[in-house]
């Protein structure tokens, strides 16, 4: 990969000098690894290998708590990195967590825990990993999980007295079964909630354990890692949101 690098930083060397990475929080999306599925975002273990070994050795890479907390310090002099997961695959535990472990990269995930708590698949043949290997991956210090919902439901298409109850069922059974708090929430499919999405957010109801709801849409990894000095023959569905530093 040396000689391949090399040429990699000459070339993003005059991407930079034309557009310089904006300071701020790039958040990275994946679902699944280790192409157990057909579906494009269920990525070659290699391939996630080889990014996050890359993310280790040359980008700042934080968790989402610590990023947030310096745009809101105003700390955020250069770009950084998080990595998150949305729904809960067994892949995730299995696949995902020891490359993680291995590179020392913090993750985010993101749990829809009614295929958790039933054990019945996702859409697309998603195994749901389960409550055991969850604690033993928030074991390793580098999990931190987070709500997406109980039934992955779409928040806009819900009445406003369901809202609630999906994002409380799923901050209750994170609580419980891995005594964590779910700081973080991800709107399944990127969507964003109603006006009742957002007041469910809020004080007095229980769903306010879950403090930050960061909107990751955005370019592709190949477009967001050439800011980074990153390629790789082989593409990518994960993405990414570019999360400006806080006003």
């Amino acid at each position: 990969m040396g000689t391949a690098r090399t040429a990699i930083k000459i070339t993003s060397a005059a991407f930079d000098s034309v557009r310089r990475p904006a300071a701020g929080l790039v958040v990275l999306i994946y679902h699944r690894v280790g192409r157990r599925t057909a579906v494009e975002v269920d990525l070659p273990t290699s391939l996630f290998a080889e990014q996050m070994a890359y993310l280790a050795a040359e980008a700042d890479v934080v968790t989402l708590s610590e990023g947030i907390g310096r745009l809101a310090g105003g700390a955020a002099p250069t770009p950084m990195v998080a990595v998150t997961f949305d729904d809960g695959t067994a892949d995730f535990a299995e696949v995902a967590v020891p490359v993680l472990v291995e590179h020392g990269v913090p993750v985010t995930l993101y749990v829809a825990t009614e295929f958790v708590d039933d054990g019945h698949a996702f859409p697309d043949d998603g195994v749901p990993v389960s409550w055991s290997a969850l604690r033993d991956a928030v074991a390793t210090g580098l999990v931190a999980v987070g709500s997406h919902t109980h039934s992955h439901a779409l928040l806009d298409r819900l009445p406003a007295e369901q809202v609630g109850a999906e994002l409380d069922r799923s901050v209750d059974l994170i609580g419980s079964q891995l005594d964590v708090r779910a700081a973080h929430f991800a709107y399944p499919k990127a969507v964003m909630g109603s006006t009742a999405a957002r007041a469910a957010r809020s004080p007095p109801n229980a769903a306010a354990a879950v403090t930050s709801a960061v909107p990751r849409v955005g370019p592709s990894w190949p477009e967001m890692s050439s800011t980074l000095g990153y390629t790789s023959g082989e593409r990518t569905p994960a993405c990414s949101a570019q999360v400006p530093p806080l006003e």
